[in-house]
């Protein structure tokens, strides 16, 4: 387990890596008692991460039968460098790029410019999967969905919204 004292964190937080490592993020006046006491708690959930993280790592090419494992290798091959692609024909920098199984989001983006992926993404059409990667890197600019950073997604994207209309009939599907 790997303990790290973070300047601005608020509260307790523990994190498995991809290589099954646990990272406890401990706030400024937390203590180390409370954090190992905090992560005993997490023990369950901590287990199953690690199991979920072995389970994709055994996602190799070679071993990939099932559609969901292929389409997982697609997204981390191919996401990524649209995602570049996309950003610098903005003028857009992205510090980090992830690629997730989140259940309920397509994308987030970080103040610091790390943006995570749905893997979900590679099973829609090129245009909506585009949308998503615009509305992403709309965030660099505007960290809200204000009226601005919908003009922005506009801008960048006129057919958002059919896409979005996609998302929403389709999305739950995938």
């Amino acid at each position: 387990m790997l303990f790290v004292r973070h300047p601005r964190a608020r509260r307790y937080v523990v994190t498995v890596r991809d290589d099954g490592v646990v990272r406890v993020t401990v706030p400024r006046r937390g203590s180390m008692r409370e954090a190992r006491e905090f992560a005993g708690r997490q023990e369950a959930w901590i287990e199953r991460q690690r199991r979920l993280r072995e389970r994709e790592r055994s996602c190799a090419p070679a071993a990939a039968e099932d559609a969901r494992c292929q389409a997982r290798i697609r997204a981390k091959r191919e996401l990524p460098p649209r995602l570049m692609t996309l950003a610098a024909e903005h003028g857009l920098t992205v510090s980090k790029i992830s690629i997730r199984n989140q259940k309920w989001r397509w994308g987030s983006c970080s103040r610091r410019g790390h943006i995570c992926l749905n893997w979900r993404l590679v099973e829609t059409p090129a245009w909506v999967r585009d949308y998503v990667l615009i509305h992403e890197l709309m965030h660099l600019r505007r960290m809200d969905h204000s009226r601005q950073f919908w003009k922005l997604v506009a801008q960048a994207c006129p057919e958002y919204q059919a896409a979005r209309q996609w998302l929403r009939e389709h999305g739950r599907s995938l």
